[in-house]
C-alpha cells in the first residue's frame, strides 16, 4: 500500500498548458504518494500525455506548480527529471533505430553509467529478472514493436527509480507478459517506488492500481479506487455516456475466399529477424480473421509480405493471391489496385508522415481514388476526403490542415483506419488497430471493422490483444516462431487455448486438422 506518512512523492497544483486552439491541461491537480501505483485515465486528447511531458520536463506549463517530495521546483528538462529519479516510457518510442539496445540505454543513462559493453551484463540481468529478455547487441531496427517497448521499460528500470511513468506499457504485450510486468511493478511499489500508469485497458487498471485520476477535456473530472469500480463505471468517468462501449458482435461465416496464402516460406536475411515457414492462410470475403502471437514471431515479416513492402520473386508469386490473381511479386501500389488496404503497426512514420497535414496524409494511400488526374492533384477532392474521414470517424483535430504529429495516438489511428476503410477495399490488413487507443475510440474502430466486414470485405487483424481478437474475429490463429497454426472458429476456442498456440503448442492439437480449419 502507498505510504501516506511522509510528503507526497509528487504533487501538481493547478497545472495549465495551452496550445493554439487547444487548452490541453486546465488547472490540473494530482497527488502521488511513495509506493503508490496511480492510474491516469481519460480519452485520447484528454490531456494525459501533455501532463506526463510536463512532469518529465519535456514541456513547460503555462501556469501551476510542481512539488517534488515536499519542495517546489521547475522541471527544466528530462535530464533533470532523470537526476531526481523520474523515468518515463513514452507511448511512441524514443530509440535510435541504427544503434544497438545497449547503445540506446547507455545514451539515456549518460557516460557515468559506463560504456555500452560494460552495461551489457546488467541489461541482461535486469531484462531476465523482469521477464523481458532482450539481447543487448541487437540493433533496434531489427526489433519488433513489442521488443522495442521492452527496451524502453528496461531502460527506466536500469535507473535508481523513484517515480516511473508508464504510457500504455502493455499495449503490445501478451497477457502473460503483462502479468509478469505487473509483478515487477508491484515489487517496485513495495520498495517505495511511485508509479504513474496510463492505460486504456480498464481491467488491468482495476487489477493493478491503488487509485486513479480521470481527465476529461483537459480537466480533472473525478477520482476513484479502480478495484472498487467496474469497467463500465470507469468508462463512464472517462467519456460520460458509455453506451455502446461494451459490445458483443455476432460471428460471421464469410463467403468465397479472397486472400490465399499457400505454403509461404520466406528466409529473413536479418540474423535477429524471424523467417516464415510454410504459412497457409485463407481469409474469406465477409469475415474477420485474427492472428495472435508474441511480438517477434513473424508478424512484421508476414505484414511486409502481404502489403508488398517485401516482394517475392515472380516465380514464387502464387504463394500469395487475391482471388485468383497472384500478387506476391507486386509492389504496394499494384496490390492496392487489386483491392488491398493496409493499416501498419507504426502510426507515425509508417501509417502517416508526421510533418505532413491530414489532407496530404489522406492523399498518400488514396491517390488512386480519383484524387489525381493527368498528373495533377485534385485538391478539392483531397480536402473533401480528409474532411469526411474526420467527420465519419470522430477525429479530434482543429482541421484537416493540422500536422499528423499533433494528433493524439488514438485520433491519428482513427484517421489512418478511416482513410483505408473509405477506399472500400476488398481486403483490409490491419496491425494492432487499437494499440494505445482509449475505450471510446476502440469501440468506434471495432464498429467500423464490423461494418466493413458486413459490407463484404475480407479483413485480417494481427494483434497481441487477445480480448480484442476474441471480440471481433470470426476465426483465429496464432503465429509462433514463424509458423502459423490452422484457423479455428473463435466461438469454439478459449484464451488459454490460444495462449498455448502462441507458445507453439499446436502440433499435437487435434483441432487443427485440415478438415476443421475452414468454415466452408
Amino acid at each position: 500500500m502507498p505510504n501516506t506518512t511522509t510528503h507526497p512523492r509528487l504533487q501538481l497544483r493547478h497545472i495549465t498548458k495551452r496550445y493554439p486552439g487547444c487548452l490541453a491541461n486546465d488547472a490540473v491537480d494530482l497527488i502521488i504518494q511513495p509506493g503508490e501505483i496511480h492510474a491516469l485515465l481519460g480519452e485520447n486528447g484528454a490531456g494525459k500525455s501533455t501532463l506526463m511531458k510536463i512532469i518529465y520536463g519535456v514541456v513547460q506549463p503555462d501556469a501551476g506548480q510542481i512539488i517534488w517530495q515536499g519542495a517546489p521546483l521547475s522541471m527544466r528538462n528530462p535530464a533533470q527529471a532523470r537526476e531526481l529519479g523520474i523515468g518515463m516510457v513514452f507511448q511512441h518510442f524514443s530509440l535510435f533505430e541504427t544503434l544497438t539496445v545497449a547503445q540506446n540505454i547507455a545514451l539515456a543513462m549518460g557516460p557515468a553509467a559506463g560504456t555500452p559493453r560494460q552495461l551489457e551484463p546488467k541489461i541482461r540481468e535486469v531484462s531476465q529478472r523482469y521477464g523481458m529478455a532482450v539481447e543487448p547487441q541487437r540493433l533496434v531496427h531489427s526489433l519488433s514493436i513489442g521488443e522495442r517497448q521492452k527496451v524502453e521499460i528496461i531502460r527506466c528500470l536500469m535507473q535508481d527509480i523513484r517515480l516511473l511513468i508508464l504510457d500504455e506499457p502493455t499495449s503490445v504485450l501478451t497477457p502473460q507478459e503483462a502479468e509478469d510486468l505487473f509483478v515487477t511493478l508491484r515489487r517496485l511499489a513495495s520498495e517505495g517506488c511511485s508509479i504513474l500508469f496510463i492505460s486504456h485497458k480498464l481491467g488491468e487498471v482495476r487489477a493493478l492500481c491503488h487509485s486513479a485520476t480521470v481527465l476529461r477535456a483537459g480537466k480533472v473530472s473525478g477520482h476513484c479506487v479502480p478495484a472498487e469500480c467496474s469497467d463500465l463505471q470507469l468508462a463512464r468517468l472517462m467519456v460520460g455516456d458509455a453506451e455502446g462501449l461494451v459490445a458483443h458482435y455476432p460471428k460471421a461465416n464469410g463467403v468465397a475466399p479472397f486472400l490465399h496464402v499457400e505454403k509461404l516460406s520466406w528466409h529473413n536475411p536479418d540474423p535477429f529477424g524471424c523467417s516464415l515457414k510454410g504459412i497457409d492462410l485463407q481469409v474469406h470475403s465477409g469475415e474477420i480473421v485474427g492472428i495472435a502471437g508474441v511480438a517477434g514471431n513473424g508478424q512484421d515479416e508476414l505484414l511486409a509480405l502481404l502489403s508488398g513492402e517485401q516482394t517475392l520473386d515472380r516465380s514464387q508469386s502464387q504463394h500469395i493471391r487475391f482471388g485468383e490473381q497472384a500478387v506476391g511479386h507486386l509492389r504496394p501500389d499494384a496490390r492496392r489496385e487489386q483491392g488491398l488496404a493496409f493499416v501498419p503497426a507504426e502510426r507515425l512514420g509508417h501509417g502517416a508522415v508526421p510533418e505532413m497535414s491530414l489532407n496530404d496524409n489522406a492523399l498518400l494511400t488514396a491517390f488512386q481514388q480519383g484524387l489525381v488526374s493527368k498528373g495533377l492533384i485534385q485538391r478539392p477532392k483531397v480536402q473533401a476526403l480528409a474532411k469526411t474521414i474526420i467527420e465519419r470517424f470522430a477525429v479530434k483535430t482543429p482541421d484537416a490542415h493540422t500536422a499528423a504529429r499533433s494528433l493524439s495516438g488514438g485520433n491519428l489511428q482513427k484517421f489512418i483506419l478511416g482513410r483505408e476503410i473509405l477506399q472500400n477495399p476488398k481486403l483490409l490488413v490491419a496491425a494492432h488497430p487499437t494499440w494505445g487507443v482509449d475505450v471510446g475510440a476502440a469501440a468506434a474502430i471495432h464498429r467500423a471493422l464490423i461494418a466493413l466486414r458486413d459490407a463484404g470485405a475480407a479483413i485480417l487483424v494481427i494483434s497481441e490483444d487477445l480480448d480484442e481478437l476474441f471480440q471481433i474475429s470470426d476465426r483465429i490463429a496464432a503465429l509462433s516462431e514463424g509458423r502459423l497454426c490452422a484457423l479455428a472458429p473463435t466461438a469454439h476456442t478459449t484464451h488459454v487455448q490460444v495462449g498455448g498456440w502462441m507458445a507453439g503448442q499446436f502440433d499435437s492439437d487435434h483441432s487443427f486438422r485440415p478438415d476443421t480449419a475452414s468454415l466452408n
